[in-house]
C-alpha cells in the first residue's frame, strides 16, 4: 500500500486515473483505501431533476452512487444511501448557492459541488468544496484546474470554532498541436491550514474565509513552482527572441553572425 501511494504522487494528475485503475486490479483488497485516499481529477454528472451540473468524488459516493447536492438523490437510485441531517442538509443548500456566485466571481465559469457530512469523532461536521474549471483561450489548446477544500471543524466551545482545512489543486494543460510552440505542463499540490474564529459569526463565512485565503496562496505557490520554474529552465536553454539584443549575450553572437555572413556576401561579389 506504502509503494503504491508512493507510485500515485509521482504520477502526473492527467495519469491518475490510469494509473488508480491499474493498481485497484493489482490490489483489490485495499480498494477501499486507494479510493478514499487517492485525488482523482474530478468528474461532472448531470442532475435532471435541477437542470444542474455537479462534481462526483468520494465524499459524496455511496457504493456505486452518486448523490446530488441540488436535488439530494442518489443516482443510480439508493434507498439507504448516507444523508446529512436536516439541519446541515440547510447549510449545505446555502454553501452550494454561496460558492456558485463565488466559482463564477473567481473562475468566470466552471462547475462547483459543496458536501457536508457528520463526523463521528467529535460529534462536529466536515464539508468538501469542489471547483473545477475547464477552457481554452489563444495558444492553449486544453487546460484543467480542480480544486478540493475538505474542512472539519475540530471543535466548538466558549463560542469558538476550531477549523481544519486540507486543500489539493491539480493543474494540467496543453498548447496547440503545432511543432513549433507545442508544450504541456502537470502537477498538483496539496496544502493545511488550521484556524479558530468565533463561531458566532457563522461556520459558511468563516470556511469561505480560509478557502480564499488558501486559494490564493495555492495560485501565487503554482505560478512560482511551476510557472516559474520552468521559465527558468526554458530561458536557461533557450534565450527567447523578443529579448534579444545587442546588450545580451546570445544577442551579440547573432548580432557577430549576421555581419559576418553580410561581409563574406559582398566578398563574394
Amino acid at each position: 500500500m506504502d509503494a503504491a501511494m508512493d507510485l500515485i504522487r509521482r504520477m502526473p494528475p492527467a495519469e491518475v486515473e490510469m494509473a488508480l485503475a491499474s493498481l485497484l486490479v493489482l490490489l483489490p483488497d485495499h480498494s477501499a483505501d486507494l479510493l478514499s485516499k487517492v485525488d482523482q481529477p474530478l468528474q461532472e454528472a448531470w442532475d435532471d431533476e435541477s437542470g444542474r451540473q455537479y462534481l462526483l468524488c468520494d465524499y459524496n459516493r455511496d457504493g456505486d452512487s452518486y448523490r446530488s447536492p441540488w436535488s439530494n438523490k442518489y443516482d443510480p437510485p439508493l434507498e439507504d444511501g448516507a444523508m446529512p441531517s436536516e439541519k446541515l442538509r440547510e447549510l449545505e443548500v446555502e454553501a452550494n448557492e454561496v460558492f456558485a456566485i463565488y466559482r463564477d466571481q473567481y473562475y468566470e465559469g466552471g462547475t462547483s459541488s459543496v458536501y457536508m457530512w457528520e463526523t463521528e469523532e467529535n460529534g462536529g461536521f466536515a464539508a468538501c468544496f469542489l471547483v473545477k474549471k475547464e477552457g481554452r483561450r489563444g495558444l492553449l489548446d486544453h487546460g484543467l484546474w480542480d480544486a478540493i477544500h475538505i474542512i472539519e471543524v475540530v471543535s466548538e466551545e466558549e463560542g469558538e470554532a476550531h477549523y481544519c482545512l486540507t486543500s489539493t489543486v491539480m493543474l494540467s494543460f496543453t498548447t496547440k498541436d503545432d511543432p513549433s510552440m507545442s508544450f504541456g505542463l502537470s502537477g498538483s499540490i496539496v496544502r493545511q491550514m488550521e484556524a479558530d474564529f468565533p463561531s458566532t459569526e457563522g461556520h459558511l463565512g468563516n470556511m469561505g474565509r480560509m478557502i480564499e485565503d488558501m486559494e490564493s496562496k495555492l495560485r501565487n505557490g503554482l505560478d512560482q513552482v511551476y510557472f516559474g520554474k520552468t521559465k527558468e529552465v526554458v530561458f536557461t536553454m533557450r534565450e527567447p527572441l523578443e529579448i534579444l539584443t545587442a546588450t545580451s549575450a546570445t544577442g551579440q553572437s547573432l548580432q557577430q553572425a549576421v555581419v559576418g555572413d553580410i561581409v563574406r556576401r559582398r566578398s563574394v561579389h
